[in-house]
């Protein structure tokens, strides 16, 4: 009994040296890694840098417009008839009174002509007759009667060439033309539609602005105006109209500015993006809109601070913060407060980044920022 006694007391003091020993070489690889992590140190993030700089801006207020023509109308005929002359090409420039549409008039002027004659014969009777009442020849009934018809043969002929007049339709004012939409030996009845002509030189641009601006609105205000179609183009005009009423359904008022057209590029119909300027351009602190980490705790970016590195230099770190922003314009968002001007920061990449870690500026790819960007579909 005590010789196995004495044999299991070795064998668990040897059991506990085993697991004694491996426990101490474990931790012993535990402690070496920790040390050569603590120190190595992780690479630099790749980031871009912008800064922060202060630059003019006018207050202004946004809206999407639809261009509409100072004038425009529907050219139809007044008369029945059937189309005898097209003067105008589909998509054409006409003048004022041009000739644009003619419809046959042979009967009315087969009429006319035997209308002439007979008012040509009442002038003649007339004035006899009134030689012979002088003599007392005649009654003053029968110089009554021969005026009265001389007048009703006048009358006739005027009815004529005023309906032959109407059977010309003619261009009101200055304008393009539209695609016609009848052909020659048409048959077309009154208030059949020929063509629709536009005035667009100059042209204006409708919108709708909220009721909190109505103080701010006036004739005259400027209004810059941007289309897609011509993103490079940017024209200039004012606003000719405040609608009296607000609408009440959506509490908008209606507004209507001009812009000079003369080449003719904007079209009625076309959409616009419109910009009232209300006040006098102001000093604002602007950075890149991709600058900002946009969070439900508050809006922040990483500046771009010096930090020494043990080894006698110094390196690039992120340091996170927060901002209070306001207008956003284009690429750019204006700081109200958290920057300074002329703070470097970092432009793009901060999203992932945490606050002290190491960065490597590269501004080779960085992505340009405008005021007026113009995506492409590259």
């Amino acid at each position: 009994m005590k010789t196995s006694r004495k044999l299991w007391v070795v064998v668990i003091v040897g059991l506990v040296v085993v697991v004694g020993l491996l426990a101490g070489l474990k931790a012993g690889q535990i402690v070496t890694m920790v040390r050569a992590a603590e120190r190595q140190t992780p690479p630099p993030t790749a980031v871009s840098s912008a800064l922060a700089e202060v630059s003019e801006w006018a207050p202004t207020r946004g809206a999407v417009a639809t261009l509409v023509a100072a004038r425009a109308v529907t050219l139809g005929a007044e008369l029945p008839g059937r189309i005898r002359e097209i003067g105008f090409e589909s998509g054409a420039s006409v003048r004022k009174g041009a000739s644009l549409v003619r419809l046959d008039t042979s009967t009315e002027e087969a009429q006319l002509q035997a209308s002439q004659a007979e008012a040509s014969l009442a002038k003649v009777s007339v004035e006899r007759a009134r030689t012979l009442r002088k003599g007392d020849s005649i009654s003053q009934a029968e110089l009554d009667a021969a005026e009265a018809k001389a007048r009703a043969a006048a009358a006739a002929v005027a009815t004529l060439e005023a309906t032959i007049a109407k059977k010309t339709i003619r261009a009101p004012f200055d304008g393009r033309i539209s695609i016609r939409q009848v052909e020659l030996g048409q048959i077309v009845s009154p208030g059949t539609p020929l063509a629709s002509l536009q005035s667009v030189s100059p042209i204006h641009a409708d919108f709708w602005m909220p009721q909190q601006t109505l103080a701010e609105l006036r004739a005259g205000q400027p209004v810059r105006l941007r289309s897609d179609p011509f993103p490079d183009a940017r024209w200039e005009g004012e606003i000719t109209a405040v609608n009296p009423e607000v609408d009440t359904a959506t509490r908008n008022v209606h507004v209507r500015a001009t812009f000079p057209n003369g080449d003719g590029r904007l079209r009625p119909g076309m959409f616009a993006n419109v910009e009232v300027v209300s006040g006098a351009p102001r000093k604002v602190l602007v950075i890149p809109a991709t600058a900002v980490i946009y969070a439900p705790y508050g809006d922040s970016v990483f500046a771009i601070a010096e930090k020494e590195d043990g080894k006698g230099g110094k390196s690039a770190v992120a340091q996170q913060k927060f901002v209070r922003l306001g207008e956003r314009r284009g690429d750019f968002v204006a700081v109200v407060s958290g920057l300074g001007p002329g703070e470097r920061i970092v432009g793009s990449g901060g999203f992932k980044l945490r606050n002290g870690v190491p960065v490597a500026v590269n501004d080779a790819l960085a992505p340009g920022a405008e005021l007026a960007p113009k995506p492409t579909d590259q």
